[in-house]
């Protein structure tokens, strides 16, 4: 079940993209249209996506996970954030395609691109199309206004890519397999009438599910249809007594329909999915997620039907980690542990003695993971970063550019070293980031390493009431940076999946506008990852995964998690790797935060010297021990 990653479908040097810009100029004009948004969507709003939708690496070159493409009769642009903006510069050099770094929301910054393309004096109305089906409907409205306001019409109903990509990839094959027990700790019938119950307590009739994770999760079904994700293209369509997946032909066996059958679950064909969901009766009340739909999705929901728009109960469910998943999910953090340990152990040893790049780093470590136990895949693209590579934060090297460490003959250079990664398990997702020092760290890097380090101790050992917004604690790992005068341009925390997506929500530790579902509760798992970026020197990144889990009540005898004023959370560090003790400017640290780090390093050898042996183990108690 080992899935592999690939590289955009039929990804072009950067002499190729202006005649694929010129074709899309064509397509515009024949249908009257003067500008077109590419997004980096699908139909079921994925992060990672299916090749049949990395149209906007297609058309400009731009490879980043997060960024958005208008083309223009004249002008074409990539919209991307901080973490991408040297990515981006790299990768559009020589294509025609402008870069606009956003710095805030995107959907006025596409409008003033337009409005400065100074299109006024062309008769008629001025239209812009997008492709409904894979735009999300919160973002398609926003955009819509806007752009009415300015005196644009936006049009949904164009999929321009269809026009000019010959070869266009279509949908995957791969087979659909069930997550079992003992991982899958909660049956699939339990779960449909857990949602069922929300269902009825909305006084709905029906949902749909059209997000993988929560398709994947409620069924108990795992695919590989998406890069570095466990989850499969398809559709969800429950009532309160029944239930219907839409997914492509071939990818679920007879043997598994028959189980699905058994919990009352249909299987029909992933292209009936919108005439179902079309062809509801009119005295339907529809329960639909506006975050987690498309635009062209709810287009096709019928006059007459009553829709009641609320997150999707199983985002809230799945994000809430039960005992037995916790449990799976230590075991995980355990092995992937101990790969690290192996690899860190052949990487010292190996350092001035063979031939080591970033790419010779992202290989030896995804075939140290891939001999532990239940192993699936990586949880997304390995960023090794040494250096000024190191301070782009989703930086990953290629045959082409790379970064070289050590030959035979010794290092090439000096400096730090970042690897974040992670992996999948049949017992749950990791993510891990670490920097390593190559050589002897400046008195300038130790400094820096060490108040991220603070910043990411500090999130770590804080305590907060129950239902406190994500949000809220993401300042908390930033103030020591702060109080230098310092910051770093993404999120602090982001939630993840459970043997799914390494990126789940609904809480996510950032600057984003909280909302009430970002409310953090028990069993929630999220990362925390401060960092500091030097271009063009180094950057710094230090993360691990954390459980939240009730505090022990203050008063004897009184219920779990009930201190004096409500119920309290804290989190559990997952994440089991030392983390290097060479960076640290010891003058920065407080007795208490040393006192923190070597208790966790007490942990990691305690849980992880059982699983390694030889170097290995040698590395482990070397790099744990108390400082």
């Amino acid at each position: 079940m080992t899935t592999t990653a690939s590289s955009p479908a039929s990804l072009a040097a950067p002499a190729d993209i202006p005649s694929r810009l010129s074709a899309v100029r064509g397509a515009l004009a024949a249908r009257q249209v003067q500008a077109v948004l590419v997004p980096s969507s699908d139909p079921h709003l994925s992060e990672y996506l299916p090749e049949r939708w990395q149209g906007r690496a297609w058309l400009s070159g731009f490879t980043g996970s997060s960024g958005t493409l208008l083309v223009a009769a004249s002008q074409a642009a990539l919209f991307t954030d901080s973490r991408y903006w040297e990515q981006a510069e790299a990768e559009l050099a020589g294509t025609g395609v402008d870069l606009v770094k956003l710095d805030g929301p995107a959907t006025p910054a596409y409008v003033q691109w337009l409005k400065d393309l100074g299109l006024d004096s062309i008769a008629g109305p001025l239209a812009m199309a997008v492709d409904g089906q894979v735009m999300g409907l919160a973002q398609t409205q926003a955009l819509q206004d806007a752009l009415k306001a300015d005196g644009w019409q936006l049009r949904t109903d164009l999929d321009v890519l269809d026009a000019v990509w010959p070869g266009r990839p279509g949908l995957p094959s791969a087979a659909v397999f069930e997550h079992l027990p003992p991982h899958a700790a909660t049956s699939r019938a339990d779960k449909l009438a857990l949602l069922r119950k929300a269902l009825a307590d909305k006084g709905a009739t029906h949902h749909w599910i059209a997000t993988l994770d929560d398709l994947a999760w409620a069924l108990n079904l795992r695919g590989a249809d998406v890069d570095y994700n466990p989850v499969f293209l398809g559709h969800l369509l429950l009532s309160l007594d029944s239930a219907t997946l839409f997914v492509a032909d071939g990818k679920v066996n007879a043997d598994l329909r028959d189980r699905l059958a058994q919990d009352g679950v249909q299987v029909q064909t992933y292209g009936l999915a919108l005439d179902a969901l079309a062809a509801l009766p009119a005295d339907t009340v529809l329960l639909i997620d506006p975050k987690r739909v498309t635009w062209g999705l709810r287009e096709a929901v019928p006059e007459g039907v009553r829709v009641v728009e609320s997150i999707n109960p199983s985002t809230l469910a799945k994000s809430r980690k039960t005992p037995d998943e916790a449990r799976f999910i230590r075991e995980a953090m355990a092995r992937d542990g101990a790969a690290m340990c192996a690899f860190y152990a052949w990487f010292d040893k190996a350092l001035g003695r063979e031939y080591i790049s970033e790419l010779t780093i992202d290989e030896r470590l995804t075939a140290e993971r891939a001999k532990q136990a239940e192993f699936i895949s990586l949880s997304f693209p390995t960023i090794a970063g040494f250096n000024a590579n190191g301070a782009l934060p989703h930086y990953r090297a290629t045959p082409e550019a790379y970064a070289v460490l050590s030959t035979p003959e010794g290092l090439t250079a000096e400096g730090l070293l970042l690897i974040d990664s992670g992996a999948q398990y049949l017992g749950g997702t990791t993510d891990i980031t670490r920097v390593w020092a190559i050589g002897t760290p400046s008195a300038e890097q130790k400094r820096d390493y060490t108040l991220v380090l603070k910043g990411t101790l500090g999130l770590s050992r804080t305590r907060f009431p129950r239902g406190t917004l994500a949000p809220m604690l993401d300042a908390i790992a930033r103030a020591p940076l702060w109080a230098e005068g310092l910051d770093f341009g993404h999120g602090t925390g982001h939630g993840v999946g459970y043997f799914l997506n390494v990126h789940e929500g609904p809480q996510s530790i950032s600057k984003a506008v909280p909302d009430a579902n970002m409310a953090m509760q028990a069993g929630m798992i999220t990362s925390i990852e401060p960092g500091l970026y030097r271009p063009s020197q180094w950057g710094i990144r230090i993360e691990n995964l954390v459980l939240n889990v009730p505090v022990p009540p203050a008063v004897p005898d009184a219920a779990p998690g009930t201190p004096e004023h409500g119920q309290y959370l804290a989190f559990e560090t997952l994440t089991l790797c030392p983390i290097d003790t060479r960076c640290i400017d010891l003058a920065l640290m407080r007795a208490d935060e040393v006192q923190w780090l070597n208790d966790y390093h007490a942990e990691v050898l305690r849980r992880l010297s059982p699983l390694v042996t030889g170097d290995a183990l040698a590395w482990l108690q070397a790099r744990t021990k108390a400082i």
